[in-house]
């Protein structure tokens, strides 16, 4: 079976968590609990973690999964699995407490160690981005399929869209920023930000701030097969997963640049 096959099985489990935490967006209490690490949990986190994993567990093709709210698996048992699905069942849970519309829901394959599928949920928005390793990226918006790409650029063009998180604009991310001339900074929450460089509207995506495996790993494919990159900042070698630590290095995410295709 190949795995673009799992595709349309994929992004109606999205659709159905992505309509489920619709739901408690706006009609019930959030019933917001704090974990360990200070981020909050919600009501909407716990329903779209069963229905993904409820679904994933019926596919056809069963692998194991890590999801930011199941039990951490130890890395004695991870590191055999040659296939493991990660999930974010709501990525941006500050901003979906927020009520601002930035928030989705993740769901990425990893084979030793490498991002082979993605499919992001925009709730919001009803949007569904997918994307399987060779076979390109797309989005589904009101029942069509269009596919997307990156937009090319030089980095010393003026006026480049950077994106970066509203939560974690922190001085080592600014001073990154200055280095370009007359930039724009696009604040957007969550997944979106590697979205909105996989479709062309934004140029560079720097995050030099902590995220885990489940935040990066559906939309890194997205972002890959739409023609961009996403390197590790310190060594600018990719990014893998199913690590030791599932707590990611710090990452430069950007469309086409055309002085590295050279």
């Amino acid at each position: 079976m190949k795995l673009i096959e799992l595709i349309p099985d994929l992004i109606e489990i999205a659709q159905k968590a992505g309509n489920e935490i619709l739901h408690i967006y706006n009609h019930e209490d959030f019933g917001v609990e704090i974990k360990s690490d200070q981020s909050p949990l919600t009501k909407a986190d716990k329903a779209s973690n069963a229905i993904i994993c409820e679904g994933l567990e019926k596919l056809t093709l069963i692998f194991p999964i890590i999801s930011e709210e199941n039990k951490e698996v130890t890395y004695e048992e991870r590191k055999n699995w040659q296939r493991c699905w990660l999930v974010d069942p709501l990525d941006g849970t500050k901003e979906f407490i927020k009520r601002n519309g930035d928030f989705t829901v993740n769901i990425a394959l990893v084979e030793n160690g490498q991002i082979v599928l993605g499919v992001v949920g925009i709730p919001f928005h009803n949007e569904i981005y997918w994307a399987v390793e060779g076979e390109g990226a797309f989005l589904v918006k009101n029942g069509k399929e269009e596919k997307i790409a990156v937009a090319s650029f030089n980095s010393t063009d003026p006026g480049l869209k950077i994106v970066a998180s509203r939560s974690h604009l922190n001085q080592e991310t600014q001073d990154f920023i200055s280095n370009f001339n007359k930039p724009e900074l696009v604040s957007k929450g969550s997944a979106l930000k590697f979205l909105l460089l996989a479709k062309g509207e934004a140029h560079i995506y720097p995050r030099i701030a902590p995220t885990m495996e489940w935040d990066t790993a559906a939309a890194q494919i997205i972002l890959e097969e739409a023609g961009g990159k996403l390197i590790v900042h310190e060594t600018g070698s990719p990014m893998t997963y199913n690590r030791e630590n599932l707590r990611n290095p710090a990452f430069i995410a950007t469309g086409k640049v055309l002085e590295n295709e050279q």
